[in-house]
């Protein structure tokens, strides 16, 4: 017999080490605290620390990477939604909002709602509204003193609170208005109090969902809503209507189906929560600047007067950038991804963070200075300037 053979081991194809960006050396229950808290200090730190890509952990979060490049963000914003899932980034949301909501959905379940909620909020049916919101807003200023100093922000909050109510609702006054007013305000003090998120972070959604006070809370809301459903469903005159309930009541699935009571109680409550506290913060933000900055008030009066928008939409443009509502949007990978050389695991959440994008001196000479100027002739980046969000989960009515 011929000399015996040997064959070479073929080597093994290397995995990429799938490793995630450095982070706070802090346990997670110290991480969480310190986000609930203090979020923007603690990105401003972690920036200053480690960069533009850092890694948090919260308590039923999971781990987050945060992202402040540019290029980072866009590949998050025109990444498959298939990989990058906000609706599972979300979830946290479905304690309050349920498990329907456009918000907690993703990939077909997420568009065949957003499709359902995309003709109220079609230009024209938004220029409808104007009167109303005009109408709303003029008695609510009519009713603020003058030479005494008040808080602001729930003078901002009533008036949101009233247009919602109006033009989503379709309730427009008696005692159902006044129960229904009375409800959600006291359910939005709860939802919107930066003291209830960190019981929410620690203790779970689902434990949330089964405290006594919160269940009762979020059932009386229920029971409202269900009711005024009812109410439209039983009124004949739907199609005419223009306010956003009927518009649900009358929409219809691709199969042709309704949606159910549970679909629109979720979108109802998205609609509140994510369309009211928003408006009402940035609009006391936009006053705060410019009583601040009172030459910058003049130009905007005297060219309104002049009936011109172009600095009124820069100085919207401008207290956005500076005072974003949200600090990062999240988006859970489902496989693994490579992003500023780092392999991202599948179930990391990768978080485009809108407070230090927007604070980019690169992009923004004096970062920290109110500059409405500096968007009339140089329009906000899609990758820069992102208070909305971005990609197909950009806000509907953006």
């Amino acid at each position: 017999m011929g000399a015996a053979t040997t064959t070479a081991p073929r080597p093994v194809p290397r995995t990429p080490e799938r490793r995630l960006p450095p982070g706070m050396p802090v346990p997670r229950p110290v991480q969480t605290a310190l986000w609930s808290r203090q979020a923007r200090r603690v990105l401003f730190a972690c920036q200053d620390r480690y960069g533009d890509m850092f890694t948090l952990r919260i308590a039923y979060e999971g781990t987050w990477v945060i992202l402040a490049d540019p290029a980072a963000i866009k590949q998050v914003f025109t990444g498959d939604p298939k990989v990058f899932h906000a609706g599972e980034g979300n979830q946290i949301l479905s304690t309050v909002l349920g498990q329907n909501s456009v918000l907690v959905l993703d990939e077909k379940p997420h568009m065949r709602q957003r499709k359902l909620l995309l003709p109220p909020f079609h230009g024209g049916r938004m220029q409808g509204y104007e009167e109303t919101m005009s109408e709303i807003a003029e008695h609510e200023i009519a009713s603020w003193p003058t030479g005494t100093p008040y808080k602001l922000r729930p003078r901002m909050q009533a008036m949101t609170l009233e247009i919602i109510l109006q033009t989503v609702f379709g309730v427009r006054e008696g005692e159902r208005m006044a129960e229904l007013r009375a409800t959600l305000r006291e359910f939005l003090d709860l939802t919107t109090n930066p003291q209830f998120l960190l019981p929410l972070l620690l203790v779970g959604p689902d434990r949330i969902r089964r405290l006594g006070p919160f269940r009762r809370r979020m059932d009386r809301v229920d029971e409202l809503i269900y009711r005024e459903i009812a109410e439209c469903r039983r009124a004949g005159d739907v199609e005419q209507r223009d306010d956003v309930l009927s518009m649900l009541v009358a929409a219809r699935h691709e199969d042709g189906s309704p949606m159910s009571d549970e679909e629109m109680r979720d979108e109802l409550l998205t609609l509140l929560v994510a369309g009211h506290e928003t408006t009402a913060t940035s609009l006391s933000w936009a006053v705060e600047r410019l009583v601040r900055h009172p030459e910058k008030l003049e130009r905007l009066r005297a060219e309104v007067a002049d009936g011109r928008d172009e600095y009124l939409t820069a100085t919207i443009q401008e207290t956005l950038r500076l005072r974003p509502v949200i600090s990062v949007v999240l988006r859970k990978l489902t496989e693994p991804v490579e992003i500023g050389g780092y392999e991202l695991p599948a179930g990391v959440s990768v978080a485009p963070c809108v407070y230090l994008a927007h604070r980019n001196p690169e992009v923004y000479p004096e970062p920290e200075r109110f500059l409405p100027e500096r968007f009339l002739d140089n329009p906000p980046g899609t990758y820069t300037w992102i208070p909305f969000g971005g990609g197909v989960r950009r806000c509907l009515d953006e």
